[in-house]
């Protein structure tokens, strides 16, 4: 991510390029996420995104405002893309001030949702996982996928991986990754949810994975990979067996496909402010299941870390 000065508030713009992340990694994007919680942000009214269907995919557009910031994400979701050696997500970030919402920086949107995404999931099993959890079983293998291993392995002490994957090529690639960070990492096949620790699902499927009744009652488990009501990574079984949590309850009733096409409808379900400031039961007897969709304000916590990283905020 190459964040870009705009013209906007300051006085004396500046120019930069900041290689990498602008110095973001997994453990400061967590903390930004985290901070806007803390502060008191309340995710349910935050802004919907808005999708328009194109011939490529969709466009998506997601604004935000939150603090001294505002901003507001253009991405494409491209299906075809990856056969074409292209990423999937494409887009661009535009960061305003918030009290003149004039702008500040561009920043590379995919890039953005590659870090911003796992540290939301970090955030909320770091909360969720069992105090001794080591085993993570990790459905994907594209960006996400090391997105997701890089900031779990930020906020937990893993010890192994097994990574489960439709194109084997690529799931030892992942492995290997994992390996050479210290892992004891290799390929499986679904059933390993049975040993898991943590699971977490980034693909493009749309049905389920795995068995949810093998999933053990002390792991944790989330899903990433769609924000579309009719697709779904997880089955009803383990959504039924577990105690469940949303980055909000209003978009997830739109976009959670996981849980609306199990049927949740009257079941508590905790949103991700109601976890990070410890007012969500966090049970030990049951799996524990989040479901997340993406909301802009992660988007505009990480995009302002970035930005604040490089001295200019």
């Amino acid at each position: 991510m190459s964040p870009s000065m705009l013209p906007g508030a300051a006085a004396e713009p500046l120019q930069y390029a900041v290689p990498g992340v602008g110095g973001v990694g997994p453990a400061a994007a967590v903390a930004a996420i985290e901070r806007v919680l803390l502060d008191g942000f309340d995710p349910e009214p935050a802004p919907a995104r808005s999708a328009v269907p194109v011939p490529a995919g969709e466009l998506l557009m997601m604004p935000a405002a939150a603090g001294p910031y505002a901003g507001v994400k253009i991405a494409g979701v491209a299906p075809a893309n990856p056969g074409r050696g292209l990423p999937r997500i494409t887009g661009s970030y535009l960061l305003l001030d918030g009290p003149t919402l004039q702008p500040l920086a561009l920043l590379d949107g995919a890039a953005l949702t590659a870090l911003r995404t796992p540290a939301v999931t970090a955030v909320a099993l770091r909360r969720l996982a069992a105090p001794d959890a080591e085993h993570l079983v990790l459905f994907g293998s594209g960006p996400q996928a090391y997105g997701h291993l890089d900031a779990l392995l930020a906020v937990q002490p893993l010890t192994r991986l097994t990574v489960v994957a439709r194109n084997a090529g690529r799931a030892e690639a992942l492995a290997a990754y994992g390996r050479g960070l210290g892992l004891a990492a290799g390929v499986g096949e679904p059933g390993a949810v049975a040993g898991a620790d943590l699971v977490v699902c980034c693909t493009t499927a749309r049905t389920p994975l795995f068995d949810g009744a093998l999933v053990p009652a002390h792991a944790a488990v989330a899903a990433v990979g769609s924000h579309e009501p009719d697709a779904r990574e997880v089955d009803e079984v383990l959504v039924e067996r577990a105690e469940l949590y949303v980055e909000a309850r209003t978009v997830a009733a739109r976009e959670a496909g996981d849980l609306i096409m199990a049927g949740v409808a009257g079941r508590q379900v905790w949103n991700l402010a109601e976890l990070v400031r410890g007012d969500a039961l966090v049970p030990a007897g049951r799996p524990r299941f989040f479901k997340s969709v993406g909301m802009a304000w992660e988007d505009l916590a990480v995009a302002a870390e970035v930005y604040r990283s490089t001295g200019a905020g």
